[in-house]
């Protein structure tokens, strides 16, 4: 019947529109070249070290710049044509992580560099995430969504498949320069396949009244320093009770991902070995996939809103079931489960987040958002893993499942609170307006 191939197209509906292929094939060949290069990294580093302190320090540079990249540097996708920012940030850093690919360069150089890459990878971010909506309009959004979490995740599978065994064929030095060359090919596609939009308008404010908004700033010169927009956009999502609650959603997927990083303790606490932490470390990712696509082919857009908060807060009960110590087939099963709830709330979350947001300040908003969703998962990393070494694995894992579902029915309530006052009106009528 058409109606049912319709529903069964409805994923793959956003590929007819030619901008989100572009997007998507850029970001799927730069998101493949970032894997490969962070085992080329950590390999390099062992294998000239052979301290794992070293390794460990410069994995984790692949991350945590972005706390500060978002905040200060997000500001730039409001300010310039968003394409030329995507382009310009893929070409710089195929340079940067070319110089990185020079045979014998000192590790203190190779940080370097790596820091400066992973802190434009966050403008770069923000422009295509404030993009996206100009591109998919109406439901196609939430579609378009689901379609870059399956591929992500589907990359990171495929990462931990096969990173390893490429580099048994390439050196790690060859690792990176093809790192660099698939930001030269993003940056092509980009600026072949999408079209060319003047920057977001951008209101000055009266000196006389600060609330009062005058005509807009010429494009590419806002008023206000980059600090400016990063302090301004983090004072616009507090101040905002259902972009608020929003963010404390998103945000709060951080205590869902503890698990993947306590795979190795808690396998051993059941006396599995490396294959057992390969298939834990797998189950999320994999349940992210079936959870992304599930949720946006069988969810009625209209009800995906709704459900939201009640979503977010049963992720975390397969955690807590944990607590029982099942043993490694039930708790891939539970892994994978949590991981695929997660995805389905953390996709309309964002979706709505983003939707709440002017276009002219998507850019600092979603800028400030990626990064403090890098800062709570380190944060809850972190905490999970206190936790595992002051008592179990398992409880570590349960008291993440716990509590991730008590903090998504504080944020739920608070947001359907929101909505009652009448301040998120704009947001269900956007979402809505597509069916």
């Amino acid at each position: 019947m058409p109606g049912e191939r319709t529903r069964g197209d409805a994923l793959t509906q956003v590929f007819r529109i030619p901008e989100f292929r572009a997007l998507w094939a850029a970001e799927l060949i730069s998101v493949a070249g970032d894997q490969l290069a962070r085992i080329a990294l950590a390999v390099l580093v062992y294998g000239r070290t052979g301290s794992a302190g070293w390794a460990a320090t410069v994995y984790a540079l692949t991350f945590l710049p972005a706390l500060i990249g978002g905040l200060l540097l997000g500001g730039l996708a409001d300010r310039y044509r968003r394409r030329e920012v995507m382009v310009v940030t893929d070409v710089v850093r195929a340079v940067l992580v070319g110089l990185m690919a020079i045979p014998g360069l000192s590790l203190w150089a190779l940080c370097a560099l790596l820091v400066v890459v992973v802190l434009i990878s966050a403008v770069h971010s923000a422009a295509q995430s404030a993009l996206l909506p100009a591109v998919l309009p109406g439901e196609h959004y939430e579609r378009g969504l689901a379609v870059r979490q399956i591929t992500s995740q589907s990359v990171q599978l495929a990462a931990f498949a096969g990173g390893g065994l490429l580099l048994l064929v390439v050196s790690p030095v060859a690792a990176l320069a093809l790192n660099a060359v698939s930001f030269i090919v993003s940056a092509v596609v980009l600026r072949l396949g999408v079209a060319e939009r003047p920057p977001p308008d951008r209101m000055t404010e009266d000196p006389g009244d600060p609330g009062a908004a005058t005509e807009a700033a010429p494009p590419g010169r806002p008023r206000g320093s980059l600090l400016h927009d990063g302090i301004d956009a983090l004072g616009q999502i507090l101040s905002d009770p259902s972009r608020r609650a929003l963010l404390c959603l998103v945000w709060l997927v951080s205590c869902y991902v503890v698990p993947e990083a306590l795979a190795a303790p808690y396998a051993a606490s059941f006396g599995g070995g490396p294959l057992a932490v390969g298939l834990l470390m797998a189950a999320d990712p994999m349940g992210s996939i079936v959870g992304a696509f599930l949720f946006s082919r069988f969810v009625p857009a209209h009800r995906r809103s709704r459900l939201v908060g009640i979503i977010a807060a049963l992720a975390g009960v397969p955690l807590a079931l944990c607590i029982l110590a099942p043993g490694l087939p039930v708790s891939i099963l539970l892994w994978a489960l949590s991981g695929a709830l997660a995805t389905g709330y953390l996709v309309q979350a964002q979706a709505l987040f983003v939707r709440a947001t002017p276009d002219a300040e998507r850019g600092r908003v979603v800028g400030v958002a990626a990064s403090g969703l890098v800062a709570t998962q380190g944060i809850g990393v972190f905490a999970g893993g206190l936790l595992a070494d002051v008592w179990d694995p398992t409880v570590a894992v349960a008291v993440a499942g716990v509590t991730g579902s008590v903090l998504a029915a504080v944020a739920a309530l608070a947001w359907r609170s929101a909505g009652r006052s009448g301040r998120d009106v704009p947001v269900a009528a956007t979402v809505d307006g597509g069916h």
